[in-house]
């Protein structure tokens, strides 16, 4: 029998639906949440280095901006789909009312694989696709930032694009750019220091401290680096990691930018000498007290959850838990810092960034730092009683969507949408 396909859109709606559920809101609140305010499809031609034109089809969702402008991310992949949009719109609206951000939710995506065009050719097709989009985005309606295979490069393309478009230097309209155009260097650690963050603050609640407690974590890009380096600077134990082709375990621990200069020099962790091997399966298994699953999403699952040994887990990676395993893992006592709040620090970044581009570029990087860990620590505080208040055996998870619906909802009350 095949397997049901994965819509990613009725998943939106479904979280939603449950948080409408815990909240008491009525149905005619949902059904004004669970569609967008606008989808904008566009066609993006692009002159190929051969001499064809290949078009390419994007898509820009706007879910709801009771808070403030829509702000969310532009991906290139080829398996992009505009239910996939629709759906990451949504989240971002949670995820920007959960941050305390001025922001409502969008997203942005190009069916294409970025992998197989030329430099030229993915600049065209940035500029192509932005000024297909211009007239619905703009520093105080909509402010898209990168995602997947998107970069500095790819925000400085649809900054200049903008520019030409409105006639003015427009360096607002984005984030997440070159430091030279207004871009802060804070923006690369963010989303690993907000997870390292809301470990170690979920630490401090069931612990006391996060000294000494052993850290596994899987996946080792930027986030999961990150996220060790300031663990590993705030005492604790980093006693294995992992990237694509496998981990490494040791329980002395480990030096966090030693394993990434390894990495760096042979193209893995594994290769780091004098460390036991364990695959990306096995590192969740391990005997540690905090887990970070920086990787990839639906990891941690039925199938494995009974053998889940830390009782701290900060999701660095975007829905590495499934909703069943989370069910289990909430009546186990195990403190499940979801990634609504805990991976939410590269759009916090992305607001201090964008205020900076509106001030003329006041800030300092560690002004920028420092309010990046106040704004992720209140806001993990305000989810934690939350939690407290809705009853601690049900996951995490439905708190932090419980008070993101909660504020969206009292911004359109209060402005007489509902």
């Amino acid at each position: 029998m095949s397997q049901p396909v994965y819509d990613p859109y009725e998943e939106a709606k479904k979280q939603l639906r449950k948080a409408i559920d815990l909240l008491g809101y009525s149905d005619e609140i949902y059904e004004i949440l669970a569609v967008p305010d606008r989808v904008l499809q566009v066609k993006v031609p692009v002159k190929m280095d051969d001499g064809t034109t290949k078009v390419f089809i994007g898509w820009r969702s706007q879910h709801n901006n009771a808070l403030g402008p829509y702000k969310g991310g532009v991906r290139y992949h080829p398996n992009v789909t505009k239910n996939e949009v629709i759906a990451l719109s949504m989240w971002m609206t949670w995820k920007n009312s959960l941050a305390g951000l001025p922001y409502g939710g969008g997203k942005g995506g190009i069916k294409v694989d970025p992998r197989k065009l030329s430099k030229r050719e993915l600049e065209q097709l940035s500029r192509n696709f932005f000024h297909a989009i211009s007239e619905i985005v703009g520093i105080d309606k909509d402010i898209p930032a990168p995602d997947v295979y998107t970069d500095p490069q790819t925000m400085a393309w649809y900054m200049d694009e903008y520019s030409r478009y409105v006639g003015y230097q427009a360096f607002g309209v984005v984030t997440g750019k070159p430091l030279i155009l207004g871009g802060l260097y804070t923006r690369v650690i963010s989303t690993g220091l907000g997870t390292a963050l809301t470990a170690k603050l979920a630490a401090e609640k069931v612990w006391g401290t996060v000294e000494g407690k052993t850290v596994a974590i899987q996946g080792y890009g930027n986030v999961g680096y990150y996220a060790a380096k300031f663990l590993y600077e705030w005492g604790a134990k980093i006693v294995a990691v992992s990237d694509s082709k496998g981990g490494i375990y040791k329980t002395e621990g480990l030096d966090p930018e030693d394993v990434m200069r390894v990495k760096r020099e042979t193209g893995s962790v594994i290769n780091y000498p004098g460390v036991q091997r364990v695959s990306n399966e096995e590192i969740l298994e391990l005997e540690v007290d905090i887990l970070v699953p920086a990787a990839l999403e639906n990891v941690i699952t039925m199938e494995n959850v009974e053998r889940i040994k830390a009782k701290v887990i900060s999701e660095g990676a975007n829905g590495p838990t499934t909703p069943e395993a989370d069910e289990v893992l909430a009546k186990k006592d195990v403190v499940v810092v979801p990634d609504i709040l805990a991976n939410a620090g590269g759009v916090i970044m992305s607001h201090i960034e964008w205020v900076n581009n509106r001030m003329g570029g006041w800030i300092t990087e560690e002004e920028a730092k420092n309010k990046l860990i106040e704004k992720m620590t209140n806001n993990f505080n305000a989810v934690w009683d939350f939690w407290n208040k809705i009853g601690r055996d049900k996951p995490m998870r439905d708190a932090a969507y419980g008070l993101a619906v909660k504020r969206v909802v009292e911004a359109m009350k209060l402005r007489g949408w509902i």
